[in-house]
């Protein structure tokens, strides 16, 4: 089961790593006022929802404690961005403020993860 458990969380990094990688590659476009979405931050944020649902539920299937309201806060966060992302995401550009948001929220969701025990 651990070995499982650490595939998930690899998988749940790289989803990471791509919403936030895309977000980094537009921040000179944000400055600008032509930022977008790119698909890679979409499928990034759906790579996190999908590999971290599996992750509660491994976890919980282990007997592993679960903090319920840290992952909750983490769910949260994460649908608004993905909200966000999913309905702009054909638009040529995105406001400076709501870019700046999901970047914003993406990097939040990091530390409620690394920092919240």
């Amino acid at each position: 089961m651990d070995v499982l458990i650490h595939l998930f969380v690899g998988l749940h990094i790289i989803g990471i790593a791509s919403l936030l990688g895309g977000f980094l590659t537009q921040m000179k476009a944000m400055g600008q006022g032509t930022a977008r979405f790119v698909p890679a931050m979409l499928h990034g944020a759906l790579t996190m929802l999908v590999t971290g649902v599996i992750l509660v539920g491994l976890n919980q299937a282990d007997d592993q404690t679960v903090n319920n309201i840290k992952i909750g806060v983490k769910l949260a966060l994460l649908i608004v961005i993905l909200g966000l992302v999913y309905v702009k995401r054909d638009e040529e550009k995105v406001g400076k403020g709501l870019f700046g948001l999901v970047g914003l929220l993406t990097t939040a969701n990091i530390f409620i993860a690394v920092l919240w025990t």
